[in-house]
């Protein structure tokens, strides 16, 4: 995974502001209302227990290797914990978009890839985040806090586990009752002549208090809904907690829009002041002038730092692509050596034949050699023996 050039991202970008204990508290750090919402979150069973800032990625999910940003600048992260359902979450909001929202569960794990960057999976998400710290204290202190509520989430589990069979003890020894009397409707409600009035006969009496009896699965169909209940209410919290988020950043903006809005109404006074008393004094037209260049060069400083920012976006980019063709080219060279491998042992197969041909060629030439010598020699006896006959027919 790309997380050493992701933690370069981290220190280029200029980092966020160290949140104070009580913004920790708060878990809001950034919000004017975060005391009044962290206390609305409270009533509906759900706290902030631990705060921190920092850039949040998530693994691409095409590709599984590069880190994709899912905020422009750094942003609050939270731990929740929801005492309805006893379990802790991570948060996070970029404005009203939650971009984080991970159940912790006894089988996570967040892992320091490098000094300012951690990571963990979330199987229920099924993604990977990623968060780009401003220095190594503050994952070194979201890192414990992820193993303390680790290690909170897993008890919590053997708890629920451990009520879990002692409720389904009772259900067990009763398991032959209810193989004989199966779940309805009416034996849940009552049928019609269970429901009726009390001025009924005496003969309906009897029947009603032997029905009277609680089911035996009375209680585990009241739990069953209790916890459709109970996920209902965290459902409702986590959308009212993302509503009270948006609202305090609109409020937030809102203030903010207005001190600019005062912050250049006092500027624009300052100008005319200064143009008014220009006649009287020219140092103040030369303060106005130098005004205006610092405002100019405060305007050309932050374009460049635009400028900046985009080339490394770039730059990020590229690294990408560049990483991408390399692990081609590898891949490839690998496949090239493969093959050279393969022809050569091909030749040492065919050098070792020729050898062995040519041994075989030599073998068969000698032995063709010394049959020609022998064919010769049989000749020359078979001619002398025609001489000697031709004499004898000729003397006869």
């Amino acid at each position: 995974m790309c997380t050493v050039s992701r933690s370069s991202i981290c220190e280029a970008v200029p980092g966020p502001r160290t949140p104070t204990r009580e913004e920790g508290k708060r878990c809001t750090p950034h919000s004017p209302h975060g005391a009044s919402a962290g206390s609305q979150r409270s009533e509906m069973g759900e706290q902030p227990i631990f705060s921190t800032r920092a850039h949040v990625f998530q693994i691409d999910p095409n590709t599984k290797k590069n880190w994709v940003p899912t905020s422009k600048h750094a942003v609050t992260v939270s731990y929740f914990y929801d005492s309805t359902r006893n379990v802790y979450r991570i948060i996070s909001l970029d404005g009203s978009k939650a971009i984080i929202n991970s159940t912790i569960t006894p089988n996570m794990t967040f892992t320091k890839t490098s000094q300012k960057f951690g990571q963990w999976a979330d199987s229920r998400a099924n993604t990977v985040y990623g968060l780009g710290f401003s220095s190594e204290n503050h994952l070194v202190k979201f890192a414990e806090k992820f193993a303390e509520f680790k290690e909170a989430a897993r008890l919590a589990k053997e708890k629920s586990q451990e009520k879990m069979e002692l409720t389904s003890t009772p259900s067990q020894e009763s398991a032959m009752g209810d193989l004989q009397s199966p779940l309805t409707p009416e034996s849940i409600n009552g049928t019609d002549d269970e429901r009726v009035t009390p001025d009924a006969t005496q003969n309906s009496e009897p029947r009603a208090e032997t029905n009277a009896v609680p089911f035996p699965h009375s209680s585990t169909i009241t739990k069953h809904w209790e916890a459709e209940l109970a996920a209902l209410k965290g459902n409702n919290a986590k959308l009212t907690a993302a509503l009270l988020e948006s609202t305090a950043n609109v409020k937030q903006w809102k203030q903010q829009l207005a001190a600019y809005q005062e912050e250049a109404e006092r500027l624009h006074k300052r100008v005319t002041e200064l143009e008014c008393v220009s006649s009287q004094s020219a140092g103040i037209k030369t303060q106005k002038t130098e005004l205006n260049q610092t405002i100019e060069e405060l305007e050309a400083t932050l374009r460049a730092k635009e400028e900046e920012l985009e080339r490394l976006k770039e730059e990020v980019e590229n690294a990408n692509q560049l990483q991408s063709q390399q692990e081609s080219i590898t891949q490839k060279l690998q496949e090239t050596e493969t093959k050279n491998q393969e022809l050569e042992t091909q030749l040492v197969e065919l050098e070792q034949r020729m050898e062995s041909s040519q041994v075989e060629q030599e073998a068969f030439r000698k032995s063709l050699r010394s049959l020609l010598e022998l064919l010769d020699g049989k000749i020359f006896e078979l001619t002398e023996l025609r001489d000697s006959l031709a004499k004898l027919i000729e003397g006869s």
